[in-house]
């Protein structure tokens, strides 16, 4: 556990949790920028610019290339080879690492900030603790990989990626909808909202702390999550705006101050919506 901060420290960064208000109000953000914090933050942008290039990149080639010039996975699960497999794994570890690392970066600042108070350097710490939460996208993305294998084989996904199965694309919307009333999706997203409150209670010192912390503040993040990155199956893998739509909607219920619990249950039912409408389609 972190030792109690001592009087002097500022209130309303040991005991404020939620992303919103991580940050003292009254002074300006750039104010807490140290040369610290705006190394990591800018490490952390290089790697979601360089994400979010590879993406648009790929749906360049898509779109713009012939078919006998661009690589598509193999509609025969038996034709599939390790390059198919290698092409779909990266496509699907860059994505989650573009989508999922916004949200991240408040719980990282924060994490780099107490590191700083207890050590005096955040660099290792911070790195290792990065290296972990991507870790467990970098795990989901196997599995994302091996599904989309089996997609291709019961021919739901077309050679392009496209969703042509409309009975799984409602499926996956109205699952999606219904885990957003979920008990279990609100604990997971309540420790992801709270970067404060998740370090006081996980937190262990050194390397070896860091890799647990990051480990298990990216199983929550899989926890509260996973079902909206299921949705790129229903879109479209290489569905652009459904990425950009998924990412903010991430972003947005991990950092909205005050009412977010609304917001969700709207998305929820916007879901839902969608699921029933291709269900009656």
């Amino acid at each position: 556990m972190i030792d109690a901060p001592p009087a002097s420290a500022h209130p309303t960064i040991f005991v404020e949790t939620s992303y919103a208000r991580a940050i003292p109000r009254n002074c300006p953000l750039l104010f807490l920028m140290t040369k610290n914090y705006l190394l990591i933050a800018s490490v952390l942008l290089i790697v979601i610019v360089a994400s979010w290039s590879y993406l648009f990149h790929q749906h360049w080639q898509m779109t713009s290339l012939p078919m006998s010039e661009m690589w598509m996975p193999p509609s025969d699960t038996a034709a599939w080879q390790i390059l198919d497999f290698t092409l779909a794994y990266t496509m699907w570890a860059v994505m989650m690492a573009a989508m999922m690392l916004p949200s991240a970066i408040p719980m990282i600042l924060v994490y780099s900030k107490i590191c700083r108070q207890r050590y005096q350097t955040a660099t290792l710490f911070v790195s290792i603790f990065s290296l972990a939460y991507l870790l467990v996208w970098l795990i989901f993305s196997v599995v994302l990989t091996l599904l989309q294998w089996q997609l291709h084989g019961l021919h739901f996904l077309s050679p392009m990626m496209d969703n042509q199965n409309q009975l799984m694309a409602a499926i996956i919307f109205i699952t999606a909808g219904a885990y957003q009333f979920s008990s279990l999706k609100n604990t997971f997203l309540q420790n992801c909202r709270s970067p404060m409150g998740f370090l006081l209670i996980e937190w262990r010192d050194g390397a070896k702390g860091a890799l647990q912390i990051g480990l298990k503040h990216g199983s929550m993040c899989l926890g509260c999550c996973w079902a909206q990155m299921m949705i790129m199956f229903a879109v479209g893998v290489m569905n652009l705006l459904g990425m950009v739509l998924i990412t903010l909607l991430v972003l947005i219920e991990k950092t909205m101050p005050g009412y977010y619990q609304y917001f969700s249950r709207i998305v929820g039912v916007g879901f839902i919506a969608w699921g029933g409408w291709l269900l009656m389609g």
